[in-house]
């Protein structure tokens, strides 16, 4: 039976379902914000609420196995030479986690760019949804040790609805070496593509 967990599920019910053991993990305020607007607990040593459905309306609870671990780890071990390398693995990671939820929500039949003007929101995911989702992975990558060139830095927002732009944010990574921003754009590309990862001066504008 799918984990998945209803968005009417009381937040507090949610809490106590991450709480066996998992640890904490370091994030800024604005990070943890991502979590905290929408009523989820924040990503764990462990663990994370996977968003869906458009503004984390639909959420699965995502357990990372031994396995998981090992993937991933073996995914970032590429990255291991340079910040463009460790950039580079970032982009597989996502990838991984694309794949390994795709089945499990529907979303390998997601779109790219969704948002309130796409049809079909149970199998697809906004912004704010890759947002919150690719941000969580981040930081969990972090604190297992895995980022070795960047930290995780807080989300990015553009857009202008007095323009007719409508919003749109990213996670961001930054270079530990001279503290350039980059962002890793999951919204922007099909199931199981490569995120975008530009300086944040390249993303700003919108395109």
């Amino acid at each position: 039976m799918r984990k998945v967990v209803a968005s009417v599920i009381a937040a507090v019910g949610m809490q106590i379902s991450l709480a066996g053991g998992a640890a904490a993990v370091e994030m800024t305020p604005a990070v943890a914000e991502l979590y905290k607007s929408v009523s989820i607990p924040p990503p764990t040593s462990s663990q994370m609420i996977v968003c869906y459905g458009y503004v984390c309306r639909r959420r699965y609870i995502l357990e990372f196995t031994t396995q998981d671990r090992a993937a991933l780890t073996r995914i970032m071990s590429a990255g291991k030479a340079s910040a463009v390398a460790e950039r580079a693995a970032v982009q597989e990671a996502v990838i991984w986690w694309d794949k390994r939820l795709g089945p499990i929500l529907g979303t390998n039949k997601r779109e790219a760019r969704a948002d309130f003007r796409a049809a079909n929101p149970p199998v697809n995911f906004d912004c704010w949804d890759t947002t919150r989702n690719v941000t969580a992975l981040l930081v969990i990558l972090q604190d297992w040790g895995l980022l070795k060139f960047h930290t995780v830095d807080d989300p990015k927002y553009r857009g202008n609805f007095l323009v007719l732009q409508t919003p749109h944010n990213t996670p961001v990574l930054r270079e530990k070496a001279g503290g350039r921003q980059w962002v890793v754009d999951m919204w922007t590309v099909g199931f199981a593509q490569k995120p975008q990862v530009m300086t944040v001066e390249q993303w700003m504008p919108l395109d």
